[in-house]
C-alpha cells in the first residue's frame, strides 16, 4: 500500500517514523491494562494530535472487541496503518511493544533484583493515574457518542451487562446487543453520516482476503506440522500463534492458554511462569510481551533472546493478519447507511464497556488508600482541565507514589 494513500483525520498522511515516535512514548508509559491503553490512545491520537474522529477511534475499539487478540494492541496496529500503511503498523507494535519486552526479557535474565529497592509505591501512583486516564477518556467518549437520553440508555445498558458477565464473551454479547437496539431503536435518530476520511484504509478487498487465508492456514498447519516433526521451534511458534489466535479479550484471559502451552508441556516451569507473570504486572504496554519472558525462560532450544523474539513476534502476527484482513471489510461495512445506525447503536456499547472496566478493574485496583484517591483526582484535573498531556501525568503520579506510598 502507498503511504500516500492513507491519511488521518487532518486528511495528512504521515511518517511511519512519526508513528514510531509516538507510540514509543505510549509503550514507555501507558500502564494500567487494555482498557487503560484505549484511554490514552484517545487522548494522544483524538484529543491531540486529531489522527482520528471520535467516531472512527470508537469503530476501532468495537471492532477489536470483536477480534481475537489483544484489542489495544490491535487498535494501534490499526490507528499506525491508517496513519502509515504497513510500515506504520510494523512501527505502532514495535513501538508499543518493545519496552515492556526489553524489561520482561531483563527480568528473565535476573535483573528484576535491581528494581526490588524502589518499591512498590511508584507502581500504585502509575494505577492511580490510569483510573485518571480511564475516567477522562470515558467522559470524553461519553460526550460525543452518547449524547442524547438514547443512546445514553444504550451505554449504561452496556455497562450493566458487562459487570453481570464479566467475560470476554460478554463484551462481544454487549457490543452485539448495542449495535441490535442502535438498528432498531436510534434509525430515526441518527441518520447516515458522511464519509470519515480518518478511517480510509487502502488494503484491496483482494489483499485483505490473502491474509486472512494465511492467518486460518497458519492455524491449522503449524499444530499439524509441529506433532509431525517434532521440531523445538515449530513447537515454540505453534503454542504461541495459537495463544495469540483464540483468545478473545486480550490481557489475562491468554494466561490460560499459556500455562497450557509452557507450563502443563514442562517447556516452562510453574515458578519461573509465576514470577514473569508477577513481573508483567508492573510494566507498560501490553500483557502479550509477557511471550518474551516465556520464551526467554525455555528449558529447551529455542530460548534465552532467540526464544524471546520468536514468542513475542508468533503470539502478535495473528493480530496483525486480523487487522489487515479484517479492517477493510470493516470500513466498506460502516458507510451503509443501516451499518451507521447500528454502529451508532455499538459505540455507545462501548463507552458502557469503558465505563465497566473503569469500575472494575482499573478503580478497584487502582484506588486501594485514600493517597490513592487524591492522586487519581489531581491527575484527573491535570488532564481534563489544565490539558497536561498524559504521559507527563504519568510520570509525575509515579514520582508522587514512590515518595507518598
Amino acid at each position: 500500500m502507498d503511504r500516500n494513500e492513507t491519511a488521518g483525520s487532518t486528511g495528512k498522511p504521515g511518517s511511519a517514523a512519526e508513528v514510531f515516535r509516538v507510540f514509543l512514548g505510549l509503550g514507555l508509559t501507558s500502564f494500567g491494562g487494555p482498557v487503560a491503553h484505549i484511554g490514552y490512545f484517545r487522548e494522544m491520537f483524538v484529543v491531540r494530535r486529531k489522527w482520528l474522529s471520535e467516531n472512527a477511534f470508537a469503530d476501532l475499539v468495537a471492532l477489536c472487541q470483536f477480534l481475537p487478540g489483544p484489542a489495544s494492541s490491535q487498535v494501534g496496529m490499526a490507528i499506525g496503518l491508517l496513519r502509515a500503511g504497513y510500515t506504520g503498523l510494523l512501527a505502532a507494535w514495535l513501538a508499543f511493544t518493545l519496552p515492556s519486552a526489553i524489561v520482561l526479557v531483563a527480568f528473565a535474565y535476573g535483573a528484576g533484583t535491581l528494581a526490588q529497592a524502589a518499591g512498590t509505591g511508584w507502581i500504585s501512583g502509575l494505577k492511580a493515574a490510569a483510573v485518571a486516564v480511564v475516567a477522562n477518556a470515558v467522559l470524553g467518549m461519553a460526550r460525543s457518542l452518547a449524547p442524547d437520553r438514547e443512546r445514553a440508555t444504550i451505554a449504561v445498558i452496556g455497562m450493566i451487562g458487562a459487570m453481570l458477565i464479566p467475560f470476554a464473551f460478554g463484551q462481544v454479547l454487549v457490543i452485539a446487543i448495542g449495535g441490535l437496539i442502535g438498528l432498531v431503536w436510534l434509525s430515526a435518530k441518527v441518520g447516515p453520516v458522511e464519509e470519515d476520511a480518518s478511517l480510509t484504509i487502502a488494503v484491496s478487498q483482494r489483499a485483505a482476503i490473502l491474509f486472512l487465508a494465511i492467518f486460518f492456514a497458519l492455524l491449522v498447519l503449524l499444530p499439524f506440522l509441529a506433532s509431525v516433526s517434532g521440531n523445538g521451534l515449530l513447537r515454540l511458534i505453534d503454542g504461541f500463534y495459537r495463544a495469540g489466535s483464540l483468545v478473545f479479550g486480550g490481557g489475562h484471559v491468554v494466561l490460560p492458554l499459556l500455562q497450557a502451552e509452557v507450563v502443563e508441556t514442562g517447556m516452562v516451569g510453574r515458578e519461573a511462569f509465576l514470577a514473569g507473570y508477577g513481573a508483567a504486572q508492573a510494566v507498560p504496554g501490553p500483557l502479550f510481551t509477557f511471550a518474551a519472558y516465556l520464551g526467554a525462560v525455555m528449558q529447551q532450544a529455542p530460548n534465552g533472546l532467540t526464544g524471546a523474539g520468536i514468542a513475542l513476534v508468533a503470539i502478535f502476527i495473528p493480530s496483525a493478519l486480523l487487522i489487515l484482513g479484517g479492517l477493510p471489510f470493516w470500513d466498506r461495512l460502516r458507510s451503509a447507511p443501516l451499518a451507521q445506525r447500528a454502529l451508532a447503536g455499538v459505540n455507545a456499547a462501548v463507552v458502557g464497556l469503558l465505563a465497566a472496566a473503569l469500575y472494575d478493574p482499573v478503580f478497584a485496583d487502582g484506588i486501594t488508600s485514600h493517597t490513592a484517591m487524591a492522586l487519581a483526582a489531581a491527575s484527573f484535573v491535570a488532564l481534563a482541565a489544565w490539558q497536561v498531556p498524559a504521559w507527563a501525568v504519568v510520570i509525575a503520579a509515579g514520582v508522587a507514589g514512590f515518595a507518598v506510598l
